[in-house]
């Protein structure tokens, strides 16, 4: 009579129940990669968007808009994001004067939101200042 014994030191299954405990957690931390990257490419747009509204309100101050062309310019530089004219201020100490300085700032809100999960929320600011000239 042959008797075949089984053998309880296979560990072949154990990768795939370690694999299963470690993946919600990989899964988690590369989603909030890909949410911080897409937060931090709307502020660099943001960014990119008020300095193209500041050189735009430099170089047009005899145009009598007070800033309405550069805001106009802000929001059309910002492809990506929905910008609307309340979330743009361009202000100005001087319209007239040369060397006087433009400000335009523009807010936008952001939402790092992991599997329905909203880990941080609030505004991206930016700032730019030129010279009229």
């Amino acid at each position: 009579m042959n008797v075949r014994r089984t053998s309880f030191r296979n560990e072949g299954g154990q990768s795939v129940v370690e694999f299963a405990f470690v993946l919600p957690l990989l899964l988690m931390l590369v989603l909030g990669i890909v949410q911080f990257g897409l937060t931090y490419n709307n502020y660099i747009t943001l960014t990119n968007a008020t300095r193209v509204g500041a050189r735009k309100a430099a170089v047009s101050r005899f145009v009598g808009d007070n800033g309405a062309a550069a805001r106009a310019a802000t929001i059309a530089s910002a492809t990506n994001l929905s910008l609307t004219p309340a979330q743009v201020t361009v202000s100005s100490t001087s319209w007239t004067t040369p060397g006087s300085d433009v400000a335009v700032t523009a807010t936008y809100p952001f939402s790092i939101n992991i599997l329905g999960i909203v880990v941080k929320s609030g505004n991206l600011t930016s700032t730019t200042h030129e010279r009229l000239e």
